[in-house]
Parts: structure tokens; C-alpha cells; sequence
């Protein structure tokens, strides 16, 4: 009855949100002088992430400095609302602000809202803007969650149909959303029309001047955010659906890494990708509700405990890297990330463990593809046993057997296709691991293309794939339907896990399901 009981309550908010009636019935009193023109306005609407029993952070951007007011309840009606203490949105954050809502009961609706009042004039007072996640239980009951990766890349911008997946991923009303990497393209602009194979035009009927040239100051990759956020799909999503970010390498640039060389590249003046990078990393935790800690700004690899059935650990591969061009190429991890990712998967005590990891593991993604040079990703490409950036992962699947942590799950994107992966020690050419799966999501919305060559040091074996053909078929349009993303459910009863492989038409493409190894 309680689950029947939430369901109903996620679509009658999913409802009013939508109607023209919510602000006029939220309760929230607007003096009738902000009626008019000129008033504070919430421009790309709300977020919520980092979800867990107690606590959840949430965002908004004003059109202008303000003063905000962020209250929430536990009713749609905010019936005895609590009041927090107000935020300023100065232009320092863009007039984008965050807060943490704590000390919140486990597995309850919480609904929020903000209202604006101008800075410079106390008249001027916005409407409401409004949204809700749902805590992480700490009994046993069902979960639900999406994840995928890759969204605006390639040109591929706002159409006529907007970015579809994200809405059709609010339909399973999910506990979350994992985007995995490349949250943004920073280094690809969107044209007003890209010219298609079939003779037809793809037009982009949203294109802001942010996105007319790659990103190289703090406003633009600001704006690269601001872009997404345009889109109403988003948006509704991100109204009902706490999203857990992490990144990859397009919030900044292509394939960045210590070796990137930017001196024959005359669209960025300044040569040292270290000034890019710490731009892209501002804006990143400014324009997200990611939780960062106060001692580590731009820390994204953390731990976020959802209940006794599930802990999700997001590791980040582009922060810490070595040169992909470097002698051996430079490691993924650093040892302070490594160090931290063993010592927490040991201490973990949820039924299942989800590493949601930037870059596939057996998949070779070439820094110079024409050459076939750099490792950008982990494998390198020659099938036999771990080298470079390998050994690091040897090291870790090394670990997790001595420690004998089971039920691990590792979910990616990057690659821009779907895709399901079972790795074996009896198919590898290293062999101190226990068998696990990965499985391959995304694009949300960018360019589909071809499936990547598999290295065989860990022994994946492909038991699904589905990708645009490569060659002449590849960076193939949203419109061409390839737009994927996946769905974990976790059973509260069997605690079984389930995967499925889903394409922006809402089709089932495949499905397993896993059984626990030890149920607790």
C-alpha cells in the first residue's frame, strides 16, 4: 500500500506541476504589486541531487540578483512549511543557487520551493518555482533508477521535439537519474541547421550565443549549462527526479588530458588545458546540485549510500589522469581516488554496489584515432596482459576479489551506444577477478555511433549491443531514434536486480536479471 501510496502522489504532483493553477493553490503568499512586469524570474527551473536517508541538495538560477527564499514540506500542499534561512544569488555564482535540505526522515516526499525578491527592489517578488524528490529508504522496499550519458554533442541541439529521452525516462518515475559523463559539449557548438544524409535539414530552433563557439571563459561554460536547461524535457525531469552528475572529458574538451596540445588550436588562446579545466570545474559544481565537500572544491568522486539494498560510488577518470599521450599512459585514478574507492567498497554493507564509472572498461577509445595512438579510456588495445592504465584496474578487480565484496555492477556511458558486457576470468588474459557486468548507456541526445573495438585483458563478451552501423552510418542524428538509456530496478523483496536497455522511443531493447550473491 505504501508504494501504490507514492505512486499516486508522484503523478498528481507530476500533474500540478505542470498546470497553470499550481502557483495560485502552493500557498505561498505573492504580494499582488509583484503581479506585474519585471519581476525575478526562474528561468531554468530546479534541480535536486545526492539524494540519501536524510538529506538531498537543491538548485535554482534567478534572471538577476535576488534575495531567495527556500522553504519545504512534506505535503504538495506545503502545509507547515519549513522556512530556511534565505540565499543570495549575487553574480559571483551566475545567480545560481544551492542548499542542502538535512535532517529529513528516510523513504518521504519532500517538496521545495523558491521565491526571488529583486535586491535592488523589494517590490518586484517572483512566483514560485517548484519541485520534489523522495529520500532514500532505510527499510527494504523497492528502488528504481535511470542513468545514461552524453547529452547536446555533436551540433545536435534543441529541434522541434526537444531532448526526448529525458522525458521519456520521467515516465518510469524513477528514485534518481545517474548521468554519467559528458553532461555538457563544451568544445562542440550548435549550428543553426546541420545538413542531413537523406537531403533533409536538421534545424535547431534554440541556440543561445554561448553555444555558437566552443566555451574557453567561465560565462560560456556558465552557458553551456544554462543551454540544457532551455529544454522543457530537462526540466520536468529535473522537477520530480534528483540527478546524480558526474563528468568526463566534453565539460571542458575533447580527450583532455596533462598531454593535450593546444598550440596549433586557434580557438583557445590560452594553451595550458588547466585553465580550461578549472573553469569547466566552477561552472560544473555551480550549475548542478552535486555535493562537493568545503575542504575539496571540485571533488566529484563520492559515495551516496541509498539504504540498506544499494550504495552507488561515482569515480571520476578525467580529474587525476596521467598524459593520454605520455610514456605507458598516465594512470585514471590517482592514488588518493584509488585508496578511497577500495577502502569504502570494503566497508560497504548495502546488497549491491554500483560503480558509475565516466569510461567503459574492455572498450579501446583511441586519443588519436587516426593513428591509433593514447589510450583516452582503459584499454589499450592489445588484447594481453594489463599494461598502463590497465594495471590500475587490475589492481582494483585484484582487491575486490581478496576482499570478497560481491553484488558490484559497474554502469558507464561515453561511447554513444547501448550496449551489455560480461566480464570473465576464464576469457581473460588476466584472471585474479571475480565475474562481474557492465553495462553501456546513452546518448541522451547527441550523435549515435558504431560499436568499439573490444580488448579481451579482462574478458568482456558482448551480450547485447545496439549502435548506428559505424562508418558512414555513424554520428547519426536524435531524430534516428539510437538515443539511449537504461533502468535498475532492485527488488525490495528478492533483492534481485534487474537491467533493462531502453531507446527514447520507450522500447525494450534487453533485459537481465541478477541474483544476489548473499541476501542480508
Amino acid at each position: 500500500m505504501a508504494e501504490i501510496l507514492t505512486t499516486l502522489t508522484r503523478r498528481s504532483f507530476l500533474l500540478s506541476a505542470g498546470a497553470a493553477g499550481l502557483v495560485a493553490s502552493s500557498g505561498l503568499a505573492t504580494p499582488f504589486y509583484a503581479r506585474g512586469y519585471g519581476r525575478p524570474e526562474f528561468i531554468h527551473g530546479v534541480q535536486s541531487g545526492d539524494v540519501d536517508t536524510s538529506s538531498g541538495m537543491v538548485w535554482t538560477r534567478v534572471d538577476r540578483p535576488s534575495r531567495v527564499t527556500l522553504e519545504y514540506s512534506t505535503t504538495e500542499s506545503f502545509s507547515n512549511p519549513v522556512r530556511l534561512a534565505d540565499l543570495t544569488a549575487t553574480p559571483q555564482t551566475d545567480c545560481a543557487v544551492k542548499c542542502s535540505l538535512d535532517n529529513l526522515l528516510p523513504d518521504q516526499d519532500i517538496f521545495y520551493r523558491f521565491i526571488a525578491t529583486d535586491l535592488y527592489d523589494v517590490n518586484r517578488v517572483s512566483e514560485p518555482v517548484i519541485g520534489r524528490f523522495r529520500t532514500a529508504p532505510l527499510r527494504k522496499r523497492s528502488i528504481r533508477f535511470v542513468w545514461s550519458g552524453d547529452t547536446a554533442g555533436q551540433g545536435w541541439g534543441i529541434d522541434d521535439v526537444g531532448m526526448k529521452t529525458y522525458s521519456t525516462m520521467r515516465l518510469h518515475e524513477p528514485d534518481f537519474f545517474i548521468h554519467s559523463g559528458d553532461t555538457i559539449y563544451a568544445d562542440n557548438p550548435i549550428p543553426d541547421e546541420i545538413p542531413l544524409r537523406d537531403g533533409g535539414i536538421w534545424k535547431n530552433r534554440v541556440v543561445t550565443h554561448e553555444k555558437r563557439d566552443v566555451a574557453r571563459t567561465l560565462e560560456e561554460y556558465r552557458g553551456q549549462w544554462k543551454y540544457n536547461l532551455l529544454d522543457s524535457h530537462v526540466r520536468e525531469l529535473n522537477a520530480v527526479c534528483p540527478t546524480f552528475y558526474q563528468w568526463d572529458d566534453h565539460e571542458v574538451l575533447n580527450n583532455w588530458s596533462a598531454s593535450t596540445n593546444l598550440r596549433d588550436d586557434p580557438r583557445y588562446p590560452e594553451k595550458d588545458v588547466a585553465v580550461y579545466a578549472a573553469r569547466a570545474s566552477r561552472a560544473f559544481s555551480e550549475m548542478t546540485p552535486i555535493r562537493m565537500p568545503p575542504a575539496q572544491p571540485g571533488r566529484i568522486f563520492r559515495k551516496i549510500a541509498y539504504g540498506p539494498l544499494l550504495d552507488v560510488f561515482f569515480v571520476d577518470l578525467r580529474s587525476y589522469r596521467g598524459p593520454n599521450q605520455g610514456e605507458g599512459d598516465g594512470g585514471l585514478f590517482g592514488w588518493r581516488q584509488a585508496d578511497w574507492l577500495k577502502r569504502e567498497l570494503a566497508a560497504s554493507r548495502a546488497v549491491w554496489k554500483v560503480i558509475a564509472c565516466d569510461m567503459p572498461i574492455g572498450l579501446v577509445v583511441w586519443d588519436d584515432y587516426a593513428n591509433r595512438r593514447g589510450s583516452d579510456a582503459i584499454a589499450n588495445g592489445d588484447n594481453g596482459a594489463p599494461t598502463g592504465r590497465e594495471t590500475e584496474f587490475a589492481d582494483l578487480l585484484r582487491f575486490i576479489r581478496d576482499n570478497a565484496i560481491d553484488n558490484l555492477v559497474w554502469l558507464t556511458a561515453d561511447v554513444h551506444y547501448t550496449a551489455a558486457h560480461h566480464y570473465d576470468p576464464s576469457r581473460a588474459a588476466f584472471k585474479d577477478f571475480l565475474p562481474f557486468w557492465e553495462f553501456v548507456s546513452g546518448p541522451l541526445h547527441s550523435g549515435t555511433y558504431g560499436p568499439k573495438e573490444l580488448d579481451m585483458t579482462f574478458g568482456p563478451d558482448v551480450r547485447f549491443i545496439k549502435a548506428s552501423g559505424g562508418g558512414v552510418d555513424s554520428n547519426l542524428p536524435p531524430s534516428a531514434g539510437l538515443q539511449f538509456f537504461g533502468i535498475v530496478d532492485i527488488n525490495g523483496q528478492t533483492k534481485q536486480m534487474t537491467v533493462r536497455l531502453m531507446d527514447r522511443q520507450d522500447q525494450e531493447l534487453w533485459r537481465v536479471t541478477l541474483d544476489p550473491a548473499a541476501v542480508a
